[in-house]
């Protein structure tokens, strides 16, 4: 059972809707969100996990070719 299924907030500062996904919190503070908790996961809303992949399109796109060439 993982915090978004116990009921967990979204753990961006000033956001306290529901949480929609879990994501390691180093990476979603790469990414630019700040975040209320220092935690080894952070929950996101929706909307903040949209936010969350808009700015790391590029990064997740050079990774997966990383691991594409063989």
């Amino acid at each position: 059972m993982g915090i978004v299924s116990k009921g967990a907030k979204c753990d961006v500062e000033g956001c306290d809707k529901d949480g929609a996904r879990s994501l390691n919190s180093s990476r979603v503070e790469n990414a630019g969100l700040r975040l209320k908790s220092s935690g080894k996961k952070a929950a996101l809303c929706k909307e903040h996990y949209k936010e969350w992949k808009k700015e790391t399109k590029e990064d997740r796109d050079l990774e997966r070719a990383r691991y594409d060439r063989f």
